[in-house]
């Protein structure tokens, strides 16, 4: 009598290790390891199933360890160990004989806040009359209870990182929409005009050079989405002289924006140079040109300010770009927004990304895009800040060009 009251309370104490263990698993296959490894050894039971309930195709799925130690899914066998046919059930801490039970196992199941999470299937316990005792039984529910909501904690996180998945391919699909919609239009523009075959051969090969080049850019901007999906910008960063820089953003602007009439405002000095991606400069200033015409009903003047401002000490002189349009101005509603994605207000085009991505961009710069306070009335409109250091952190190399880009305007 000693030796099995002796015998029980080992059985006891692995019991509660494992339902403490249970709380302090990481993951599924410490969980799996736990259920289908130590009970049944603590049990003296021939063996364990782990099958969970997948509540969208209504059936059994069972996980089981490899070699390795790995977590793989296995077919959820119907005459498994202690299958449908066990002799035994245990409920609410109650061991329970079945009626027409052939096999000696037991199910044990795992109930959660939501219902059935799944069903441990223990197999015969060969030395033992009963597969567990009055009081192992209430150890081992306090393990399936725990067991449970470990269970419906995976699935949660599971469904969690499906859903953000999903919502991250939505806003990789809404911002390349937003993004091609400019080049495209460029292209279309200069093809029209091909296709009408009354221009010169000089005017023809710039055209075609131009739709070469734009649809080059839309290749970059599709590896560029894919970074900004993914989390992983890089800056293909450039030395550019800023006057032909700003007279590209101002006539890619007015390229590809059709309506807009852009009113340069330049006061840079000769001579001066930025470490830039201009790429990416291109498409924040784009982002928000559009933004500006949608606010315009689709034509307006666009007010495009540049200067340089001198650093302080230990930070780098900076471009200051401002674009100002006149329209209705940034609702009261969505000012503290703006820059949030998918955030827009009464725009029948957009996707709310625009200025999401070209704050992003110009982030990665180290620099600031920022809405500027609307101006007192009568004045109206919208105006927005850009400031880039013109200089890249240290230890950056950076190629020298004389030429921001090839796509844009043609040369005439």
């Amino acid at each position: 009598m000693r030796v099995f009251s002796l015998s029980a309370g080992r059985r006891r104490t692995a019991l509660g290790r494992i339902a403490d263990g249970i709380l302090e698993s990481p993951d599924l296959a410490s969980l799996t390891r736990l259920l289908t490894g130590d009970l049944p050894r603590a049990l003296e039971a021939g063996g364990a199933s782990l099958l969970l309930w997948d509540r969208r195709l209504e059936s059994f799925e069972g996980l089981a360890l490899d070699e390795r130690g790995r977590l793989v899914a296995v077919r959820a066998e119907a005459g498994g160990p202690g299958g449908p046919g066990a002799r035994w059930l245990l409920s609410d801490g109650q061991l329970l004989e079945t009626a027409g039970g052939a096999q000696e196992g037991m199910l044990v199941p795992l109930l959660a806040r939501s219902g059935l999470a799944g069903m441990l299937v223990l197999g015969p316990a060969p030395k033992r009359r009963r597969p567990v005792s009055d009081a192992e039984a209430r150890l081992v529910s306090i393990i399936a209870t725990r067991a449970a909501l470990a269970v419906e904690n995976h699935a949660y996180q599971k469904e969690l990182i499906a859903s953000e998945r999903l919502a991250a391919l939505g806003t990789m699909a809404g911002m390349m929409v937003h993004d091609l919609r400019g080049p495209m239009t460029l292209i279309r523009g200069w093809a029209e005009t091909l296709l009408a075959g009354d221009l010169p051969p000089a005017e023809t090969a710039a055209r075609a050079r131009a739709i070469v080049d734009a649809v080059d850019r839309l290749e970059r901007m599709t590896t560029e989405t894919l970074d900004f999906a993914h989390g992983a910008e890089k800056l293909v960063l450039r030395s550019v002289p800023l006057g032909l820089l700003l007279a590209e953003l101002a006539a890619g602007i007015e390229a590809e924006l059709p309506g807009l009439r852009v009113e340069r405002d330049f006061h840079v000095p000769g001579g001066h140079r930025g470490s830039l991606d201009v790429d990416k400069i291109r498409r924040a200033v784009s982002n928000v040109a559009a933004n500006a015409r949608d606010a315009m009903g689709g034509e307006g003047p666009l007010r495009f300010s540049a200067r340089v401002l001198a650093g302080t000490e230990g930070s780098a002189d900076r471009l200051e770009l401002v674009l100002a349009d006149e329209g209705p101005g940034v609702p009261v509603e969505i000012r503290d927004r703006v820059f949030e994605p998918f955030v827009t207000l009464g725009k029948k085009r957009g996707t709310g990304l625009g200025l999401a991505v070209a704050r992003r961009f110009v982030e990665d710069h180290g620099g600031s895009l920022e809405l500027m306070p609307p101006p007192p009335p009568p004045a109206h409109g919208a105006s927005f800040r850009f400031a880039l250091p013109l200089s890249p952190p240290l230890g950056t190399r950076v190629p020298d060009t004389a030429r921001p880009s090839g796509d844009g305007a043609p040369e005439r």
